[in-house]
């Protein structure tokens, strides 16, 4: 494969970036369940951070959290996946958290993803994935290591022989000849 090279366009990139998840506490309708937890975005921070969860906003029963310390990764061979979010109508961050053991415990994301293929793994499981519009700061990184680092192959359907044409070996003995 050919490395691409951009005009005025640096080429050191990071393949990481230090996030914090926004999530969010309200009361929920649902008969068996008191609250309900989304997420509703990302922020890119400075520097790392320990992961640390820290009340941000409290206003009756709605409550919004800041889990900082996580980290968003970018590696060539999900290039593909990343390429196909970002081309998509609505380009997305995934965050992937664990289920908790009580209803009333927040579930704690741990992975931040861009990739739909990784993520889908996580949904076989018994995971929580939340979906949020990805951050322009992050999709323009994430742009830039996608031109850097991937190029898009058309697919096309292989040609299928039409058997009926091809020469066949007889098998009937009155085919043969003696």
């Amino acid at each position: 494969m050919e490395k691409l090279e951009l005009d005025d366009f640096d080429q050191a990139l990071p393949d990481h970036k230090n996030l914090a998840v926004l999530m969010e506490k309200q009361p929920s309708s649902h008969p068996w369940a008191d609250f309900k937890y989304e997420a509703l975005g990302v922020v890119v921070r400075d520097g790392d951070e320990e992961k640390s969860v820290s009340q941000v906003y409290h206003n009756g029963e709605v409550e919004q959290f800041l889990v900082t310390g996580m980290s968003l990764q970018l590696f060539p061979d999900e290039c593909e996946s990343y390429y196909h979010n970002l081309m998509s109508p609505e380009p997305g961050c995934f965050i992937v958290a664990s289920q908790p053991e009580e209803s009333s415990e927040m579930p704690v994301p741990y992975l931040v993803s861009l990739s739909f293929d990784e993520v889908h793994a996580y949904l076989e499981g018994d995971e929580q994935i939340y979906s949020v519009p990805i951050p322009p700061e992050l999709y323009q990184w994430a742009e830039a290591y996608v031109l850097t680092h991937y190029v898009a192959i058309k697919k096309t359907k292989r040609k299928l022989k039409n058997w009926r044409e091809t020469e066949r070996p007889a098998t009937d003995p009155a085919d043969r000849k003696s």
